[in-house]
């Protein structure tokens, strides 16, 4: 198992036995437990509680998307108090993105603040949303709009995992990769463009996951709060969120981002900032891993009204991340409506040599 100590809490990447993910907890001195799980994943959940002890008991939630709202928040703080959880009394949280932030918010508000530990669960919490501290629910105007910066004591990415989950959830965290290989540049790139020739289930998950980690704790440690830099980390969100919320999270985030990439590669594209044979490069790759790339949507109207929620606006002017070149990522870019709006028109069309006029 790989540990990652870039981050003010241990990252642990591999396949955990719950008796391990137990000692640890039982070494941090906790003398009482609640493991909050996604229901799809009880099982996993209630072994794990088995093998912490007695005192443990697990609170499973029917969670998605759909489901990431303060209703389910409330729900969870009001069993919290039910079962006499304390300030001292450690969360579990178990699941995939939705289930980490989710319950990670729970966490940041439940008597102002107790422990919490995420056992990371597919390959989107892994990569994504159970490291960084960023917990949250969605609200009607926007993704992720109530939340808190709260760290975690520890995250454990369960690979082990990834081997129950179908092609199309596994496809969830795929987009996030690609993301951070843009990122980091062309060696992190190339190894995924090597790697998405082969079957998912081939793929040595432990180094990948950690290798992506890598990328996205060096912009965590270095902006814990989102001032600045990690801001990069939101590469294809700001298109990927809005067209979740446009949908009405019929379109999924790992497609969203998906999308949201392409996008962000367009809006580089006509501001000069991009080369053609790189986006090309981007575009092969998110085919090849069988991401899609046009948009259900047809009317770009309610896409713009949900990026008027964007948490990276600024006196009411939408912030983009765009790439310059694979390696060198940009925040911060303010780019004209009409760029917006083209963009959004050329997300109905499967890409092609119009792409690149």
């Amino acid at each position: 198992m790989i540990r990652l100590d870039d981050l003010p809490y241990p990252v642990f990447v591999g396949r955990p036995a719950p008796a391990e993910i137990a000692t640890f907890i039982r070494e941090q001195g906790f003398s009482h437990a609640i493991v909050l799980c996604d229901a799809n994943v009880a099982l996993r959940a209630k072994t794990i509680a088995r093998a912490i002890g007695k005192r443990t008991s697990t609170l499973a939630f029917p969670l998605g998307e759909r489901r990431k709202t303060l209703g389910t928040l409330e729900r969870v703080l009001e069993t919290l108090a039910q079962r006499r959880a304390e300030r001292t009394t450690l969360l579990i949280g178990v699941g995939g993105g939705v289930a980490t932030d989710l319950f990670g918010f729970a966490a940041a508000i439940y008597m102002r603040g107790v422990p919490f530990v995420a056992v990371a669960t597919s390959l989107v919490a892994m990569v994504d949303a159970a490291v960084g501290g960023k917990t949250g629910v969605d609200l009607r105007a926007g993704k992720n709009l109530a939340g808190a910066f709260r760290d975690p004591r520890a995250v454990f990415c369960d690979v082990a995992a990834l081997e129950t989950l179908p092609p199309r959830a596994m496809r969830e965290g795929l987009a996030e990769l690609v993301k951070h290989g843009i990122i980091e540049g062309d060696e992190t790139f190339s190894e995924l463009e090597e790697l998405a020739a082969h079957p998912l289930p081939t793929w040595p998950w432990e180094k990948v996951v950690a290798d992506s980690l890598r990328v996205k704790a060096m912009f965590v440690a270095d902006d814990r709060l989102e001032r600045g830099a990690r801001e990069i980390l939101n590469l294809g969100h700001t298109f990927g969120h809005a067209l979740e919320l446009a949908t009405a999270y019929r379109l999924s985030h790992g497609s969203g981002v998906a999308i949201g990439l392409r996008a962000a590669g367009l809006l580089a594209l006509r501001t000069g900032r991009f080369s053609q044979s790189e986006h090309l490069r981007v575009l092969s790759l998110l085919a090849l891993l069988r991401l899609p790339l046009v948009t259900p949507t047809r009317d770009p109207r309610p896409v713009l009204r949900a990026m008027s929620a964007d948490k990276k606006a600024r006196d009411g002017k939408l912030r983009f991340v765009v790439p310059r070149k694979i390696g060198d990522v940009e925040y911060g870019v303010i780019a004209p409506l009409p760029s917006v709006r083209a963009v959004l028109n050329r997300l109905r069309e499967v890409p092609g040599p119009a792409e690149f006029r």
